[in-house]
């Protein structure tokens, strides 16, 4: 059996930038504005040796008006990648696939054979140049009514990976990054090829049970949360307000439908960084963005296998952001835990403006 690949070689340590004290009256400040952008409930959990502080604003439930509470479970979107980056790598530990190979020699036959060798790496990484998702056969979710028609469409992995089989390749693998949620479709189906099981129950098996992370979950096939939580809204043409929460999450299959809390969160957060759910070598994956790439608008490379990273005020986090319709989040720390965040929030439009508020927490986490 061939080894796994080799990790990286770890750069020289640099000692990191002091942290400031926790600025607790701009952290209130940057969670209470609900209006930039519009939102109707968030709540941040900081932890770590620098400080910890918890708070909330809006509501949970604005039929009921309950405030929301730390137990509230939400949808995590897109940091479901790091749950199954994590698995991918604890595979390639125990010398069940090899980083380095083409994905096309676990998944025989799923990929067009003209597409050149797509290494485990690069879909990791979002360097892996997969053409871009038919429009054919797509729902158009341009206008909210759009989105609200098709909330309850069914998909199965293999017709989100069909999305990408009908183009050229964008780029030559390797050579650039480009954020896709396909490459988190396939890894996931490696998971299932490798294993046998849904990977639900792999990471359940793996990271929720032996973590005790009792309140995250995967919905699989029901569109609704079960127990206590925040409800997401958005905004329609006519300037009513929609309950969104109730959403089918096949279309996220693998890369964005799991459900967690504030806790959970900075709890598996803890245990990746420290090294428990993953050998130390390995874990440096994670932490490595891939050498002389750029993204393909010409910006620095941000993504490593799994996390993404952002400097603001001289201080380097890591972490990933995600997003459904109706919620947004963002679990990020410093590599030496000295500080450590978990933000969720519920805006009522899902574009840039998103932005506003993930922007205005991350700085009053980091200014001086």
């Amino acid at each position: 059996m061939r080894p796994a690949a080799a990790a990286p070689r770890p750069t020289s340590p640099v000692p990191p930038a002091p942290l400031p004290r926790l600025d607790v009256t701009a952290l209130r400040a940057a969670l209470s504005d609900l209006a930039h952008p519009e939102a109707t409930g968030a709540q941040l959990r900081v932890t770590g040796s620098a400080g910890r502080w918890y708070g909330t604003s809006g509501v949970a439930d604005r039929a009921s008006g309950r405030p929301i509470s730390e137990h509230d479970t939400f949808r995590i979107g897109s940091i479901t990648k790091v749950f199954v980056a994590t698995v991918v790598l604890q595979l390639a530990a125990e010398h069940r696939l090899v980083l380095d190979a083409p994905v096309q020699r676990y998944l025989p036959g799923l990929l067009p054979p003209a597409f050149p060798p797509i290494s485990i790496t690069q879909l990791l990484n979002h360097t892996s140049g997969l053409p871009d998702e038919s429009r054919d056969g797509r729902p158009d979710l341009s206008t909210p009514e759009g989105i609200a028609r098709h909330r309850y469409d069914k998909w199965t992995p293999e017709q989100l990976v069909s999305l990408i089989s009908h183009g050229p390749m964008k780029f030559t693998p390797g050579s650039k990054q480009e954020y896709r949620g396909v490459n988190y479709v396939l890894l996931t189906l490696l998971i299932e090829r490798l294993t046998g099981r849904r990977y639900g129950e792999v990471i359940a098996s793996r990271i929720l049970d032996p973590l005790g992370m009792r309140r995250t979950s995967l919905p699989g096939k029901g569109p609704r949360i079960h127990g206590p939580h925040v409800h997401g809204y958005m905004r329609m043409t006519d300037g009513s307000l929609l309950d969104i929460t109730t959403y089918e999450q096949t279309s996220a299959w693998g890369e964005g439908e799991m459900i967690s809390t504030t806790g959970d969160l900075d709890r598996f957060q803890t245990a990746l960084f420290s090294g428990t759910l993953l050998p130390r070598p390995v874990l440096e994956h994670m932490f490595t963005l891939p050498d002389g790439v750029r993204m393909v608008d010409g910006s620095p490379a941000r993504y490593g296998a799994g996390l993404q990273t952002v400097t603001m005020n001289g201080i380097t986090l890591w972490g990933k952001t995600g997003e459904r319709y109706g919620y947004a989040s963002f679990m990020m720390a410093t590599r030496d835990q000295q500080r450590r965040a978990v933000l969720t929030f519920n805006p009522t439009h899902r574009d840039a403006t998103q932005v506003q508020m993930t922007l205005r927490v991350g700085e009053a986490l980091t200014k001086s």
